[in-house]
């Protein structure tokens, strides 16, 4: 570890408030609170109502959008109900701002004070565009079910869910190297593989998004079969007008599809710790690998509990944490292979 460790506790820090960005993101997706907050204001609203007053305006304009006009408004939702959804939102939103403060003011302070080097100057204005970005998603996503639809597209979310993980991964990259500055020859080999699983690996987390944006676990609730007897179901392939559409936008094809990259992470993943055992490898290699196809296995669990469960909040939610895990596993092993 270089010597400088103020910068890296800095960047790990920011890797560990975006783990909580995402957990609770999560629970607020989950709880069904992501419409709560109606519009997005830099400073009123950094926290929440003081007073029964501001509440009851709150209140009054959330029911002017389409989520209480046509869902809440027969499910006899109470202000009680809105403080509860109101507050997952605006923690989530909270923990943006902590994030933003967290990067901005030490980044001025080590500038002045020299403490980067010019190469990781580059990568940390890259990281300060990618969280700005993130937070324009953000909003982006809920403005879509302030509309018409009483729900957020599920492309939006997707984009929002998979760039928090990847400015996490590449948070965590450029920590990584300022605690490993040293280069060695990469393992070409297991890296090529590394990398194929990453890839498949990001793209079965923007199809987790389209599984929740769709609510698409709470169809489908068996496995290895979709349905008694059928591992692909019917519906998979007449439910949009076009094979595209049904695998992106109709909940039998975006599930079938989440399903089948499962068995494709997990296939990778495998191949890599078996091609490691036969392969000269550092023990950080080794460690990393290792602990990569015991989250996937732990990952792949998960994931046929919560369908067969119909998706309660605290299983969905332990999935999307240990997607992160494993997401921030991959990161780390792939580094140790390359650099």
């Amino acid at each position: 570890m270089t010597q400088n460790k103020s910068v890296i506790y800095w960047l790990l820090t920011g890797c560990f408030l975006l783990f909580l960005m995402v957990t609770v993101g999560g629970i607020t997706r989950l709880t069904n609170s992501g419409l709560s907050m109606t519009d997005w204001h830099l400073v009123t609203d950094t926290f929440p109502p003081l007073t029964e007053e501001k509440w009851q305006a709150a209140f009054e304009e959330y029911k002017k959008f389409p989520e209480y006009q046509k869902i809440n408004i027969h499910n006899d939702f109470q202000l009680s109900d809105y403080k509860f959804i109101y507050f997952w939102e605006w923690f989530h939103r909270f923990i943006g701002r902590i994030i933003g403060l967290v990067f901005i003011v030490p980044f001025v302070y080590f500038l002045i004070k020299k403490k980067l080097d010019r190469a990781t100057i580059k990568k940390c204005f890259i990281l300060l565009f990618m969280g700005g970005f993130q937070g324009f998603l953000g909003w982006f996503m809920v403005k879509s079910g302030l509309i018409d639809n009483p729900d957020v597209s599920h492309f939006r979310l997707a984009l929002h869910l998979t760039f928090a993980f990847i400015t996490f991964a590449y948070t965590l990259w450029v920590a990584l190297d300022l605690i490993y500055p040293s280069r060695k020859q990469p393992n070409v080999n297991l890296q090529k593989i590394a990398r194929y699983a990453l890839v498949f690996l990001l793209i079965q987390i923007v199809y987790g998004g389209f599984v929740a944006g769709l609510n698409a676990g709470l169809i489908h609730n068996h496995w290895p079969m979709m349905s008694d007897g059928q591992f692909i179901h019917d519906s998979v392939f007449i439910e949009q007008k076009s094979l595209l559409l049904n695998l992106t936008e109709g909940k039998s094809g975006v599930q079938f599809v989440h399903r089948s990259l499962a068995y494709l992470v997990v296939f990778l993943i495998g191949v890599l710790f078996f091609k490691s055992k036969t392969t000269i490898t550092e023990q950080e290699q080794s460690n990393g690998i290792n602990l990569l196809m015991i989250l996937v296995l732990v990952q792949f669990i998960l994931g046929v509990f919560t369908l067969l469960l119909s998706v309660p909040l605290w299983l969905g939610l332990a999935h999307q944490i240990n997607a992160f895990f494993l997401l921030a596993t991959m990161t780390y092993t792939l580094h140790r292979l390359s650099k």
